[in-house]
């Protein structure tokens, strides 16, 4: 059922986003939308965290190496996903805020035409050019090729539309202020990878495919959170601001050009750490198979204090974008000092936790590791320095985002991942070899959270108080 245009919002017995965006206690307003974002993310990375620890089991390096390889391959349908679902996000919470409904239903739209259009074609690349595409992403080994291959078929070709549907949806519920129904189906398909993982690994398969049993366990799961978003979508089809019949009102108001400006620095930010990750694993490749499964379960280790960063972010997004378009610049301005100085504190103690306990950590993916262990731990320590630091920038990309400053957003995103980092790599690895090619990371994290502090501050200077927001919004 389609509503209306104009300024007045569906009705909704469960939940009065409306309230939620404009009058609600800041910090509760805050919670509210991020606690469910954040959790779902915790145990998205946890889900990602299981594939390592139960393939750790196996006692098989080339098997953990396998799977880590193809983390970038599979993380570059989250980038399809976060161009869509953040672009798309971040224009229906301003044309919310502006009472643009009709606006809100094609860009909904068009933000899932497209991300089921560019998936469909990446799943086909990924097939068609398999064999480059992995060697390039470090798995020359011909063991290590082989499972990688397995792994890729299955949660890329066959199981990728699940994955960036799914994340999609997630999206685009949150930014109607849904944020405890988009976090759930994340988080279920989490839960439901976690306890697939050992029945397909140990119990379905012969032994010596637990590769392809992690990667179905991943497919079905992410079948699955589809499955639960078209249901909730169906469900709420009569109290919804959004939309998804196809027209051509999806290329009207300008709402590629928006969806673009405002989500391609989220796909460049995921895509350029996706690239980077690819150089780092291919660098320490040449070092040996130990290198590369310790910088794998390092990296592993290290995306938790990420994810929170990145539930908070996204989950606040909509609330800085809604009031950005409404006018209400003070209390966007509390949105975003408040939930980045969580995300700050949180990284802090991941940070911490690091420091202390990295060898215990990696012990945990690697029981049997040896070497491993060592190089994981050492790998660690110099991770997590920069955690606190990518969490600030992380947190004004996301404002950027959030309020349509395409063009600083994506400076941000391309200093944070890619143009710092990755020749950071090859000159620290010249002068330090092995761990230069880790300290790139924490030094790009500083650098970029002191050019983002300056946006920012440069951007309220030239705001008023109070005013209507711009015609950009």
């Amino acid at each position: 059922m389609y509503f209306p245009d104009g300024g007045e919002w569906p009705v909704n017995d469960e939940l009065r986003e409306k309230t939620l965006f404009e009058s609600m206690p800041i910090l509760r307003a805050i919670m509210k939308l991020v606690v469910p974002t954040v959790i779902g993310q915790i145990i998205l990375v946890v889900y990602n965290m299981a594939d390592t620890y139960f393939i750790g089991q196996t006692n098989d390096n080339y098997k953990v190496a396998a799977v880590t390889i193809c983390m970038p391959a599979f993380m570059f349908l989250s980038a399809i996903s976060n161009l869509f679902g953040v672009g798309g996000s971040s224009v229906i919470s301003r044309s919310l805020g502006r009472g643009k409904l009709h606006r809100a239903r094609a860009a909904s739209a068009f933000a899932t035409w497209g991300c089921l259009c560019v998936t469909a074609v990446y799943a086909l690349l990924a097939w068609a050019l398999a064999d480059p595409f992995l060697d390039l992403l470090g798995g020359r080994d011909p063991q290590v090729h082989a499972f990688a291959k397995e792994y890729l078929m299955v949660t890329v070709t066959l199981g990728g539309l699940g994955a960036a549907m799914s994340t999609l949806f997630s999206h685009l519920l949150r930014s109607e202020g849904r944020s405890l129904q988009a976090s759930f189906g994340i988080a279920m398909g989490g839960i439901l990878n976690m306890a697939l993982d050992p029945m397909f690994m140990f119990h379905w398969l012969p032994a010596g495919h637990e590769v392809l049993g992690a990667a179905l366990a991943t497919g079905v799961s992410n079948l699955a959170a589809l499955l639960y978003f078209a249901l909730i979508l169906y469900r709420n089809r009569r109290d919804t601001v959004l939309g998804f019949r196809p027209s051509r009102e999806m290329f009207g108001y300008r709402i590629p050009q928006r969806v673009f400006s405002a989500g391609l620095p989220a796909c460049l930010m995921t895509l350029c750490e996706n690239i980077s990750y690819a150089v780092l694993d291919n660098l320490m490749s040449a070092y040996g198979v130990a290198y590369t499964t310790g910088i794998g379960v390092a990296k592993k280790v290290n995306m938790l204090a990420h994810c929170m960063v990145r539930g908070m972010s996204q989950g606040v997004l909509p609330l800085i974008g809604y009031n950005y378009a409404s006018g209400n610049h003070r209390r966007m301005r509390q949105a975003v000092l408040i939930s980045m100085s969580i995300s700050v504190g949180l990284a802090g103690l991941c940070m911490l936790a690091g420091l202390a306990f990295s060898e215990p950590m990696i012990r945990i993916f690697l029981p049997n590791g040896g070497d491993s262990v060592v190089l994981g731990g050492q790998f660690l320590r110099i991770l997590c320095i920069g955690g606190p630091f990518s969490a600030c920038a992380y947190a004004f990309i996301s404002f950027f985002q959030a309020v349509g400053e395409g063009i600083k957003s994506l400076i941000l995103a391309l200093m944070r991942k890619g143009v710092l980092d990755i020749p950071m790599m090859f000159a620290l690895n010249r002068l330090l070899p092995v761990y230069g090619i880790v300290w790139a990371t924490p030094i790009a994290d500083i650098l970029c959270c002191i050019v983002s502090v300056v946006l920012f501050i440069r951007f309220l200077r030239h705001q008023p108080h109070g005013a209507a927001a711009t015609a950009a919004s």
